[in-house]
């Protein structure tokens, strides 16, 4: 890693050191609600999108020129190494993702062998142009959280209540944790392809986890997480934990190894920090929603947030969840300058 890289306001923060300003980025800056996004999207699935090197670059480099963001999110989907494994799916607009053949029985389980880099050679070579064209910006790379690939798989798709998925965790344990294992195994294989072509950080994405009520996360989710983040280790690059109704679990996120944990907008950073315990960075959190509000409404937020972050061992600042479609990119822009403004040492 180059000096510059290493000394950078964001890769600081998440080890927990001394920074010029609190670093900023947005999960889902990547597209969304950038114009120029939806220009080069144009006609071209998003699966295709996240397999085509030169579209990734460009797509990840977009927010970073229009927003001066701190870091950059390589652009991609949690679904992408099921798919590069051969799993039947497709994300479908306005629905989600959605699988041909739900896997409910351990016969099911076959799909899922390990990936392999030769299964995601696009990802190698969008990432490592991506670091050069980065320079001092880190890249953070990302993967889907086990329950949350889990969901989509048993379910089919999008679930609002992860009835059947919830059905297998209690009624057939031995199902679900091979299950997990496996979604495991294809995780990690997929962030070391990230981490092996030059990504700084590794983001995973637990996004439908906080369905979960603590003693069931700690039972059937915290080994498979935690066999993650250990494995992860030997990287040396900062591993972040994200998952979004997770308030109630933020203790147990601390435990399973992340160096950052993500807070979602519903738990202020002061309580997080007391409820995630020390030795961890935090990451978050201004509800997306507030957006789209008068600037006046979103500084103030902000600096609510900023405040609150003062008390975390480290604070990296963004929303608590992804950047919503309809966010005037503008607010964005103004909003990444008041926090590296305001927060300069």
């Amino acid at each position: 890693m180059n000096p510059q890289l290493d000394d950078s306001a964001f890769l600081r923060a998440c080890r927990r050191e001394s920074v010029p300003h609190t670093p900023v980025w947005f999960m889902r800056q990547a597209g969304r609600s950038l114009p120029e996004y939806h220009r080069v999207r144009e006609g071209v699935p998003i699966l295709t999108a996240c397999a085509t090197p030169d579209l990734v670059v460009e797509i990840t480099m977009q927010p970073v020129r229009r927003y001066g963001t701190d870091a950059a999110i390589f652009f991609s989907d949690i679904v992408v190494p099921l798919k590069a494994i051969g799993v039947d799916l497709d994300i479908k607009p306005g629905v989600g993702p959605v699988v041909e053949s739900p896997i409910r029985d351990h016969d099911g389980l076959a799909a899922l062998r390990p990936l392999e880099p030769g299964d995601v050679p696009y990802v190698t070579e969008a990432v490592q142009s991506l670091v050069k064209e980065l320079g001092g910006t880190p890249l953070i790379g990302f993967a889907g959280g086990p329950f949350t690939l889990a969901s989509y798989l048993i379910e089919g798709g999008p679930s609002k209540n992860h009835d059947r998925t919830k059905a297998m965790m209690y009624g057939e344990p031995e199902l679900w944790h091979e299950l997990m294992d496996r979604l495991t195994t294809i995780t990690l294989g997929f962030l070391r392809v990230q981490a092996d072509a030059g990504a700084s950080a590794l983001q995973l994405f637990d996004s439908w986890v906080g369905t979960v009520a603590p003693q069931d996360y700690r039972t059937f989710v915290l080994p498979h997480t935690s066999r993650i983040f250990g494995e992860l280790a030997g990287l040396g690059v900062p591993r972040i934990h994200f998952g979004v109704g997770t308030g109630e679990l933020l203790g147990l996120m601390g435990e399973a190894g992340a160096d950052v944990v993500g807070v979602d907008w519903r738990v202020p950073l002061d309580e997080a920090a007391l409820r995630v315990g020390a030795g961890k960075a935090l990451q978050g959190n201004l509800d997306p929603a507030v957006l789209l509000a008068p600037w006046k409404v979103v500084e103030e937020r902000a600096r609510d947030v900023l405040e609150r972050g003062r008390v975390a061992e480290g604070h990296v600042f963004n929303l608590g969840h992804g950047v919503l479609p309809s966010t005037d990119p503008g607010q964005l822009a103004r909003l990444a300058s008041l926090v590296q403004e305001l927060s300069a040492s």
